[in-house]
């Protein structure tokens, strides 16, 4: 995983649910893109929504993969459904609430509502996000992939170990 696109975990439900934040920064300039303001025609900073929808595909992947102790390589096999009806912009907090629908050997379906936060009192829902994960080493027919986790990074590692659940397994990432 090259970026993390959550910050922090800030509750978590074992084989259930968990939910993470990300704070939306205007200094970080691959989170930018600008779009016309209907009303002056002026230009205003927006998160992209496909970055959104990547929020919480790592939020509820890494549910996933820690119901199994991150002992299986998860990876993102669908989007089931995304409606996002507004924009975070610079300033603004995310909210990603993921939860396990179902759960096999083969992969997960889970489902997310996403929320901002202006002033971190009150929260909007800007929408809701249905994934389908994939257990890749149960679902490649035969094909071997390496020992060590080609998809999360040492940034993972370090989110795990501040929530918590790197203590899931030994063998995490």
């Amino acid at each position: 995983m090259r970026w993390m696109w959550i910050d922090r975990v800030v509750d978590f439900e074992p084989e259930t649910r968990l939910v993470a934040v990300k704070d939306v920064d205007a200094a970080l300039d691959n989170q930018r893109t600008n779009i016309p303001r209907m009303n002056d025609h002026g230009r205003m900073d927006v998160l992209p929504m496909p970055l959104v929808v990547e929020g919480m595909a790592q939020t509820a992947g890494i549910l996933v993969g820690s119901a199994n102790g991150f002992r299986e390589k998860v990876i993102l096999a669908k989007i089931a459904r995304a409606r996002l009806d507004a924009d975070a912009g610079p300033g603004d907090t995310i909210r990603f609430e993921a939860t396990i629908d179902r759960m096999d050997d083969k992969g997960a379906s889970t489902s997310g509502r996403v929320l901002r936060s202006r002033d971190d009192r009150t929260w909007d829902e800007l929408g809701t996000i249905d994934l389908m994960f994939s257990h890749v080493d149960q679902n490649m027919a035969g094909i071997e992939f390496p020992e060590e986790n080609f998809v999360f990074s040492d940034n993972f590692r370090d989110l795990l170990v501040e929530a918590g659940l790197d203590r899931l397994d030994e063998s995490a990432p």
